[in-house]
């Protein structure tokens, strides 16, 4: 009897503890993964046809850096490249898939009530009508932004709040007021390649869904979210989701920017896999990950007078293999007295763009170090500066027995503070077609920036971050590095729903 009283005494005592070791256990997941609505985990879907063919990259006035492309000869075409968030818009909410981009602020979205919208030299869509993304006549809760509205102020980049009520038409007595309630003004928003979308601010309801196993239903909503309805564009087919830090960026709308995000994007052997998605975090949780020891930080710099709402990290030297660091130009860590120079840290270019003279030593050293033949042919096609004729060694099924970029050397970013970042393999050469004849062609995915003296002095391309974690620890200021199995850990974050 004392015995089976024991034993039912300490099964109980094991229940309780149990449960209440349980219930702390998921009230401090809860707490830091954001069912307090402080952070959202969601996935980011990579998007791709084919290969981007480089363009030379300049920055225009009040424009944003940005890869574009354009088709030089077949049968590599240029398309849009990046990493698709999808949006909940309206009421009931229309789905549509945004391209990320932390190098912009606007979040913008193909819209019409026709159904279409037109895109201008987007050859490679098959036709300028392009089906619209969202259709503001079936939403019951759109409604157009209002001229007095911060939004409309910051679309505008005005630096009178009242200039763009009196390009609505308002009356003088009404703006001294205060109380004029036009819409507001059509707004032009350019990209730095020569990207331009037209449009109208529109407010409307925007869910946005978390789609993990820890909290499958979480869902962060808000009632006015301000957003471009983009009816017309150039060189721009897709949507885009702002990550800059201005206030019409979609996590600072979100309110989840005090803290920060991260993202690990998946190397591009998964572009278009439709069941795995690289890890994008918003909120506490991107910054709380109790890993900080394995991050590599960079002081962000901050400029005060041009783009102030994008991120910059200074590069203060490159080193290839075991050669010696190349000192790149003063440019590249700091500002001038007018705002320009920095290195952009930017999701939206495909490719990291760096100035002359440390492009040309690039160049020139890994032409030292690398012995195999050159595929000029293929320079010539594709119009990067560096193709070779890689070994490439198979078991016989197809299967390969040594990674090809095994035999090339690697490549190390040194950033300020002393935080080195070695690019994984497959992030700086790419294959541009099938094995043959034991020989598989590689090309140096990086382009010379052009030359100018307004702007950043370089850009850090979504392709030389993959599989990085990459932190934005916006209450600290500062950029973190880390290599990472990016499949893995969208595996740990619920994102990758292949079959075993």
């Amino acid at each position: 009897m004392s015995t089976s009283f024991t034993k039912s005494a300490r099964f109980l005592f094991f229940l309780v503890i149990t449960a209440f070791l349980n219930f702390h256990t998921t009230l401090a997941r809860r707490l830091i993964q954001g069912t307090t609505n402080h952070s959202l985990v969601l996935g980011l879907r990579h998007s791709r046809t084919t290969l981007l063919i480089p363009k030379s990259l300049s920055v225009g006035s009040n424009a944003k850096v940005q890869s574009e492309s354009f088709a030089m000869m077949e049968p590599l075409r240029a398309v849009r490249d990046g990493y698709l968030i999808p949006l909940y818009l309206g009421t009931p909410p229309q789905v549509i898939q945004v391209y990320m981009d932390t190098g912009s602020d606007l979040t913008w979205v193909p819209c019409g009530n026709n159904l279409s919208f037109d895109c201008l030299d987007c050859d490679d869509y098959r036709d300028n009508k392009l089906t619209a993304g969202f259709s503001p006549s079936h939403s019951s809760s759109s409604a157009r932004d209002l001229c007095n509205s911060s939004f409309c102020i910051d679309i505008h980049s005005s630096d009178n709040y009242i200039d763009p009520c009196a390009m609505a038409g308002c009356s003088l007595s009404n703006l001294v007021k205060s109380s004029c309630s036009r819409p507001c003004p059509s707004f032009a928003y350019t990209y730095g390649a020569g990207g331009v979308v037209t449009g109208v601010l529109t407010r409307d309801t925007i869910r946005v869904h978390e789609n993990i196993d820890v909290s499958p239903n979480l869902t962060r909503e808000i009632s006015k979210f301000s957003f471009g309805c983009v009816g017309s564009s150039y060189r721009e087919p897709i949507g885009i989701a702002g990550f800059g830090r201005g206030t019409l960026s979609l996590p600072s709308q979100l309110g989840l920017l005090r803290k920060g995000f991260s993202h690990c994007f998946l190397p591009f052997k998964f572009a278009n896999n439709p069941n795995i998605t690289s890890p994008l975090v918003i909120g506490d949780l991107a910054v709380l990950s109790g890993h900080e020891e394995n991050l590599q930080f960079t002081p962000m710099l901050k400029s005060p007078i041009l783009y102030p709402n994008y991120y910059y990290i200074g590069l203060e030297a490159i080193t290839v293999g075991n050669s010696s660091s190349s000192e790149v130009p003063l440019s590249l860590r700091e500002f001038d007295s007018h705002g320009n120079g920095g290195m952009l840290i930017d999701s939206g270019t495909t490719y990291t763009h760096l100035p002359e003279p440390i492009y040309s030593q690039l160049l020139s050293t890994l032409r030292s170090v690398i012995s195999y033949p050159r595929a000029q042919d293929m320079e010539m096609r594709t119009g990067f500066d560096l193709c070779y004729k890689i070994p490439y060694t198979s078991d016989g099924n197809n299967n390969t027995s040594r990674e090809d970029h095994d035999f090339l050397p690697s490549i190390t970013f040194h950033f300020l503070n002393n935080a080195s970042l070695v690019l994984s393999g497959g992030s700086h050469f790419y294959a541009m077609g099938a094995p043959s004849n034991a020989k598989v062609v590689k090309c140096l995915l990086f382009q010379s920036m052009e030359d100018s003296d307004y702007g950043p002095a370089g850009v850090f391309g979504s392709f030389q971050q993959q599989n990085v974690k990459v932190v934005y620890d916006l209450e600290k200021e500062r950029i973190g590095f880390q290599p990472t199995e990016c499949a893995s850990a969208a595996v740990s974050h619920g994102l990758d729903n292949r079959k075993p």
